[in-house]
């Protein structure tokens, strides 16, 4: 499996995890993404080598030697594996139907007031306005 295959896949629960990491952070080594874990998540440094190395492999990272570690940079932007995500959602658990999920996402009181105010305006603006 090449690069750009594998990076449409869907990342594992831990992989996401230590992506948002990375994605906050802009960059880091182990011991970075170590200490932006949450409180209670404890994980051991060699599970975290080897996972950022394994997203390394996948096209998920690049990192660069710095010494005697290494610095992971992410090497896909989330909005990009975000649409990535959202297109395999709606094509298999919603059908093909992104109105389906907005409509779940509303009925299940997921969005709040605020929200619906922006995605009010959204629309307005998207469909040119109060007609």
């Amino acid at each position: 499996m090449s690069k750009s295959e594998s990076i449409e896949r869907l990342l594992t629960e831990t992989e996401l995890e230590l992506m948002r990491i990375l994605w906050s952070l802009g960059q880091g080594t182990v011991r970075d993404v170590m200490a932006a874990l949450p409180e209670g998540r404890d994980l051991a440094y060699t599970s975290v080598s080897t996972m950022l190395r394994i997203l390394e492999q996948k096209g998920f990272v690049t990192a660069a030697k710095a010494g005697r570690s290494h610095i992971y940079t992410p090497a896909v932007e989330k909005p990009r594996y975000e649409a990535r995500t959202l297109r395999h959602m709606v094509g298999g658990l919603f059908e093909g139907s992104a109105g389906a999920l907005v409509r779940r996402l509303i009925d299940s009181g997921a969005v709040d007031d605020r929200e619906l105010r922006d995605l009010q305006q959204l629309l307005d603006e998207r469909l040119g306005g109060d007609e």
